[in-house]
This record gives C-alpha cells, sequence and structure tokens, in this order.
C-alpha cells in the first residue's frame, strides 16, 4: 500500500516538517560519564542573537517529573531519577535544551552553554560493577547490582543432575552492546497552544498512545490535551518504544514559549546517547547422558543495564526474556536461567530487535554445537534426538513458557536438506577455510495477554483493537493501535480488511499513528505484535462489517441474508435482483434499511474489536550458514544463508521476505561486525561509523528462504508474526559455521562479534597464523 508514495519520494518523515516559524532545539549534553554538576552559565548562550529559550538542569527538573520504571525487576534496586539529573551517570546524558529560529544557531548557542562538573571514577561493563571495591552509580543503594531473577528449576535440583551427567559443556559468552541504527534518527516536533492548553506533538515513534500519556504525566498535562501523530517513520528496531528525557526536553520549551519547535538527533547524538541493546556476559552449561540426552541446561545471565531502566519497554526486560527463552525448541529434564543485571557508567539499555533472544539462542546453540563436538556426534542429529515434536506440543517449558504448536523438527530437517545441496565444506585454498553451520530457535510472538503483563506488572496494554469504516462512497478505512515503522503493515491490514470484506485492495486506506483517530494501544507496534494482535482484532472487526453489510443488502433485496452474494462490486440476490456495494454503503450512513425493532442496534457503518489473546503466540525456525575463515587475516565471510521459518499465515510473502531478509541482515551486522565500545573512564569510542561498523551489501548473501504454515489457534488469522525471527539465529549459525571450518578455536569461539582482529587472535593463540 505504502510502496508507490515511497518510490516517488511522498513520505513524510518527521524532518520533512518544517513549517514557516518552527523554532529548532539543541540538547546539551555531558561530556563526562560520572559525576556532578556545579555550576551552569548560560548567559553566552542566551545573548547570542536567535535565541529564544535556554533550559538548564534547574529549570526542567523544576517542571518536569522523573523517570518511569515500566517493568520491575523483582526485589529491583530503584532509585529516583530526575529527567534533568544534576547527577551524572554517562556521557551524552541531557542537561539542557536551546531553542533558536535554526538548528545551526541552536547547536552554536548549546557549544556556549558553559558547566562546571565534579568528576568521580566511573563502572564500565557487567564484570567491573560487580567487583566489590567498584565505584557506585548510586551510592545510596550500596551496590550496583540492579536485581536477580531465577527462572525454571531450582539450584538445588540442577546441581544434582549437572553432577551424575555423563557430559558437561560449560562456556563463558560475551554479548556486547549494539546500537539501533535506524535510517532516521529520533525526533519530534511539539507545538503548544496556549488558547486550548493542548499540546501537538509528531514524533518518530513506534508508541504514540505511550509518549501521550507519559508527556501527560510528565507534563501535567491532561491526556486529552496531548495529541501525538507517529507519522512515516524510518525504522525503530525498539529503540523508538520509549519516551526518552530529551524529548520531554523539547516538549517543555514548546509549552514554555507557546510555540512550535523541532528537534532531529544527529547520527553521533544516536551513537553515544540513545538507548542501546544487547550487552550480557553468560556462563552457559548443558549437562548430556552417555546417549547423548539433553539433561540439563543452565544459563547465567549478567546483563548491563547502564545508568538506570531505560523507560518504555526496556530496563531489564530483554535480560528477563533471555531467561525465559533459554530452552529453545528442545526437551530438558531440568532448564533454568539465573539472571542479574547491573548498573553501569553507560547508556541505558533496552528493547532490540529480537528482545534477548537472540542472546540466549546464541549461547544455547553454540554449546549444543559444542556437546557435538565433544561427543563426536553429527550436530544435526543431536538436535533431531533432543527436539520436541509436533505431537508434544503445545508443552510447557521448565521455565513456563506456553508453547503453542508446530513441527519444529520439520524445520531442522529442510534446513538440514537445503545446507546439504547447496554448500561445500571444500576449502578454498590452504588459507581459507570452510564451514557450515545451523542454529534453531523458538521465539515469542504477538506479546500478551494483559493478564500475563498484569502477572509481570509491567505497565503495557496486552491487548491491541482495530476499527474498520466502510464510507458512504463504499471506500474502507481502517484504523489500528498498531504503527508503521517500516514493516509494511499498513499492506497487511489493507490485504487482512479487503479479503474479509470481498472488495477490491485499492478501495482501502489504512491510518495509523494518530493517538486522536486510532485505538489505544500503548504497545503500538513491537514484540511482533502487528499482525497476532493488530491484524487478529481487525480480522473480528471486518467479520463483523461484512455480515452488517450483507444484512443491509438482504434488506434492499428483501431476501434472506443467506442468499445473498457478493462478487466485489455488487450484491446478488438468488431471483438475478442486484444492488452495488457503493449503493449499500450510503443507504447504510442512511439509516436505511436497518433493523428497526432493535432501538440499540448500530447505525454507523464502523466497527471497532479488541483482541486480547489468551496466550503468546510462539514461531520457530533453523538458519543455515555457509562461510569462509582466512587464517591469514581473520575475515570471515558469509558465503550462503539459508532459512526455514513458521509465522503461521503469511499475508503477504513479498513483505514477509522482506521482514527476514532485513533481520539476518541485522544479526550478520551482529555477528562480524556490531559493537558499541567504551574507555575505562565512560567514553564512548563507537561515535561515529568510521569506528562503529554496519553490514555492507557485499556483506549479505542471498538468502534462500522457506515458509512452513503452522496456523495459530490462538488468534483469528492463525498469524504468528515474524518481525524478530530473522534476527534471532544468525549469529548462533555463523559462530557453528566459523567452529566447523576451524575446529582449532571452536572452544574459544564465545564472543561477539567476530571480527577479523578477534578471529585472528584465536588464530594466533592456536597456532594457524603464519
Amino acid at each position: 500500500m505504502q510502496d508507490d508514495r515511497m518510490l516517488r519520494g511522498h513520505g513524510r518523515y518527521v524532518d520533512d516538517i518544517d513549517d514557516v516559524g518552527t523554532l529548532h532545539a539543541a540538547i546539551v549534553r555531558s561530556p563526562v560519564s560520572s559525576g556532578e554538576v556545579i555550576a551552569v552559565d548560560t548567559s553566552r548562550a542566551l545573548a547570542l542573537p536567535g535565541v529564544s529559550l535556554v533550559l538548564g538542569p534547574d529549570e526542567v527538573t523544576a517542571a518536569l517529573g522523573t523517570i518511569p520504571h515500566p517493568w520491575l525487576i523483582p526485589g529491583q534496586q530503584v532509585a529516583d531519577v530526575k529527567l534533568a539529573d544534576t547527577q551524572i551517570r554517562y556521557v551524552g546524558q541531557p542537561l539542557a535544551v536551546v531553542v533558536a529560529t535554526s538548528r545551526a544557531m541552536a547547536e552554536d548557542a548549546a557549544e556556549l552553554v558553559e558547566i562546571d562538573f565534579k568528576e568521580r571514577d566511573a563502572v564500565v561493563g557487567v564484570a567491573a560493577a560487580a567487583a566489590p571495591d567498584a565505584p557506585l552509580v548510586y551510592p545510596e543503594l550500596g551496590s550496583n547490582r540492579v536485581g536477580s531473577m531465577h527462572y525454571g528449576d531450582p539450584a538445588e535440583s540442577l546441581h544434582d543432575v549437572f553432577a551424575r551427567a555423563a557430559t558437561v559443556v560449560d562456556r563463558e559468552f560475551v554479548i556486547p552492546r549494539v546500537g539501533h541504527n535506524s535510517l532516521e534518527t529520533r525526533g519530534l516536533v511539539a507545538d503548544y497552544v496556549p488558547g486550548t492548553g493542548r499540546l501537538e506533538v509528531i514524533s518518530s515513534t513506534q508508541v504514540p498512545h505511550l509518549v501521550r500519556q507519559e508527556l501527560g504525566r510528565v507534563l501535567g498535562l491532561r491526556v486529552d490535551r496531548v495529541h501525538v501523530v507517529a507519522p512515516d517513520v524510518g525504522g525503530a528496531f525498539g529503540q523508538k518504544t520509549s519516551l526518552f528525557p530529551d524529548e520531554t526536553f523539547v516538549c517543555l520549551a514548546a509549552k514554555t514559549l507557546g510555540r512550535r519547535v523541532k528537534w532531529i538527533e544527529d547520527r553521533s547524538e544516536s551513537l553515544i546517547a540513545a538507548y542501546q541493546g544487547r550487552g550480557q556476559r553468560t556462563r552457559g552449561r548443558l549437562a548430556l547422558d552417555v546417549d547423548g540426552r539433553f539433561l540439563a541446561l543452565h544459563l547465567d545471565i549478567h546483563g548491563d543495564l547502564g545508568a538506570f531502566p531505560s523507560t518504555g519497554t526496556g530496563g531489564a526486560g530483554p535480560f528477563q526474556v533471555s531467561g525465559l527463552m533459554v530452552e529453545g525448541p528442545y526437551r530438558f529434564e531440568l532448564a533454568a536461567a539465573t539472571v542479574t543485571a547491573w548498573y553501569t557508567n553507560s547508556v541505558p539499555t533496552g528493547a532490540y530487535r529480537g528482545y534477548g533472544m537472540q542472546e540466549s539462542c546464541y549461547v544455547r546453540e553454540r554449546l549444543v554445537d559444542e556437546a557435538a563436538r565433544v561427543l563426536g556426534a553429527d550436530p544435526v542429529e543431536l538436535r533431531e534426538r533432543n527436539m520436541l515434536g509436533p505431537d508434544e506440543l503445545p508443552f510447557v517449558s521448565r521455565t513456563q513458557m506456553p508453547y503453542d504448536s508446530g513441527n519444529y523438527p520439520e524445520a531442522l530437517t529442510r534446513a538440514a536438506a537445503i545446507g546439504a545441496e547447496r554448500t561445500t565444506t571444500v576449502p578454498i585454498s590452504s588459507r581459507i577455510r570452510r564451514g557450515v553451520g545451523l542454529a534453531s530457535m523458538t521465539e515469542i510472538t504477538g506479546f500478551a495477554p494483559s493478564a500475563l503483563l498484569e502477572m509481570f506488572n509491567i505497565h503495557w496494554s496486552g491487548y491491541d483493537a482495530s476499527r474498520i469504516r466502510v464510507n458512504e462512497d463504499g471506500t474502507v478505512t481502517v484504523f489500528s493501535g498498531v504503527t508503521s515503522i517500516g514493516q509494511g503493515i499498513e499492506t497487511a491490514l489493507a490485504q487482512i480488511a479487503a479479503d474479509r470484506l470481498g472488495v477490491p485492495l485499492d478501495l482501502v486506506e489504512v491510518q495509523l499513528g494518530d493517538t486522536d483517530t486510532a485505538p489505544y494501544s500503548n504497545m503500538g507496534s513491537q514484540a511482533s505484535r502487528g499482525l497476532p494482535l493488530g491484524g487478529g482484532a481487525l480480522w473480528q472487526a471486518a467479520d463483523r462489517m461484512r455480515t452488517r453489510m450483507h444484512e443491509l443488502a438482504a434488506a434492499y433485496l428483501k431476501v434472506d441474508v443467506s442468499d445473498v452474494t457478493f462478487d466485489g462490486a455488487d450484491f446478488h440476490g438468488p431471483a438475478g435482483a442486484t444492488v452495488a456495494w457503493t449503493e449499500i454503503a450510503h443507504r447504510g450512513w442512511m439509516g436505511w434499511g436497518r433493523d428497526l425493532t432493535d432501538p440499540t442496534a448500530p447505525i454507523a457503518l464502523d466497527e471497532l474489536a479488541e483482541f486480547d489473546p489468551p496466550s503468546i503466540t510462539y514461531g520457530y525456525a533453523t538458519h543455515g550458514a555457509q562461510v569462509a575463515v582466512d587464517l591469514d587475516t581473520g575475515k570471515v565471510a558469509v558465503e550462503g544463508y539459508w532459512l526455514v521459518h513458521d509465522a503461521g499465515v503469511v499475508v503477504n510473502p513479498l513483505v514477509a521476505e522482506g521482514q527476514m531478509t532485513g533481520g539476518v541482515a541485522m544479526g550478520i551486522g551482529a555477528a562480524l561486525l556490531e559493537e558499541v565500545g567504551y574507555s575505562d573512564t565512560g567514553q564512548p569510542i563507537t561515535a561515529t561509523y568510521l569506528d562503529y561498523l554496519l553490514p555492507l551489501s557485499e556483506d549479505v548473501p542471498d538468502i534462500v528462504q522457506e515458509h512452513l504454515v503452522t496456523p495459530s489457534a490462538l488468534n483469528p488469522g492463525g498469524f504468528r508474526g515474524l518481525g524478530e525471527s530473522g534476527i534471532i539465529p544468525p549469529p548462533a549459525a555463523i559462530a557453528n559455521a566459523v567452529a566447523a571450518a576451524v575446529p582449532e578455536i571452536a572452544e574459544r569461539l564465545v564472543e561477539l562479534p567476530m571480527s577479523p582482529s578477534a578471529v585472528w587472535t584465536l588464530l594466533e593463540e592456536a597456532g594457524l597464523t603464519r
């Protein structure tokens, strides 16, 4: 639906909005990672011609509240953190906002804001944070430990099983922080109208309703006087599931001035100051019996939370999901995860595509391949021996995850067959080896229901809603709580509406992201919810509308509704009488032909459906990779990639293929290139794309994709969701392929990314370099 206007350059992003009279904002950020603001002097900035306003930390704090905690670990140590805090906890922390007549002027004035700091020692990374003598991010808490939780079987039982196991594979894994790197950085335009007391916000966000409710809270405004619109959003990947502190500064400036104020984050700001993803150190242990059966699995996960629990859908949530999804598609006698989060002097981590599942998949699948190597077993056969079969589903995992349905072994078998057909392990030369690796996974999709979120005290709406309206000319408008972030959801929703109503696709328009018209959903688009939740609700609303249109047509044709047929343009009676869809739409809006015996019967051709599923849906997949490893340089090249996955009913195969391709590309970046770096003093060392490396087109081979279809019974359309499936297995599959190519380094292949320098170091330690 959106392709035509995008290809013609008619997309409308936040930075396209630049009306005459718009003021521009720049954010003043901390250059130190730990310390305290002693003094702020804004006089030079205010004296610069064209500067309208400078708000320092004292002014911001006086007007705004504290950062919310939407998802708390049980027993979490929580400190109230001001939105403009004079206690410095990371480089890039927002301290002040400058507003001027142009962006350049605002940035120049921001350079003139003078801030004196008293610096303190910083703590970087979970190992440093856990040290007994570590500097404390929050001295009042007494330690850097945010909190811990244990999922699955008790430690005592695990100890007994590991003690009697025939084989135990025990490894320490390091997964770095990564950046989101959406094509469009964060940004918003805020306009406060004093006469109405209404704040109008256009924001590059995944969650317009969440932004609305949090702006109302921090600015002291009634929610009905905050209007948020998410226009076209150029990617998000979880980063835009929050209202950031600096975004509230911009809205406060607009409210203070009674003017429209625009702020666009630059790329360097995005790399050093916007929430990041991943960041774990994990000890993984896998126990097997003499027959190669999985006995027990335990992951001890230590997550780098950063300076505070990120707002929106972040905080310790990804670490918790890593622990909950530890088992993947396998059966274990016992399984568990211990999850501990740590405060550090660095940017908060939070939601990132794959939401903790890439991390646990990487650890588990590396352990499985290492077990196969130690036992001299075939990795595919070892997986088959321990994989849940379709007759075992539904199945409740040891960590209480309720897997629904599917055929996990079929995905593995098909992926193995594709690999056998399309790959070779014949070395390119004596110095360039080849290897093939696989990785299997299950993933949470359609994150819900509301009762589950309430049980975990997660303040998000677990349900979603969609509305469909047949207009008086017969056109159809769809409104939904999900948002468009480049994932093609407009196309999918339009197809559902057209298919359920039986009308041509070009009659349907989809409108998303406007809190004045979209049904409430403070989760918006995330956690692969678009089709299972938004699509499930739309399916129900469209079916009700189809029934009403057929009833109106039957009344006009004076026949029983069961005798009415529809060909996409006209309704037909059994005797040959017809009436056009457009005519029935017009009559419906006139109030004609309805059941007058029922005074409560609806008149407007407008149907709203809310859908709160009974449980989580799960997707699953097996991915495969062929790599070439250069023993002289350490460079790993992905020569081939393939996958078999099940996302339930696929509405649009092209959109699905694009989602998977993009996910795999990001997964290749995580496997080989991407890493956010900090110095020991907390200074970012990956502040530009000279240092933070992203995959190029040449790094991503053609991807062979197969779709299995096991319709989910948990939503009306049978959807599972697939927005995150592509990104979860690649690091594991690629690492397993590298280990197969160079088994001499397999035991120590436990860190991401597998950059040339990292791999070369392992090769040198193994005596393979020259």
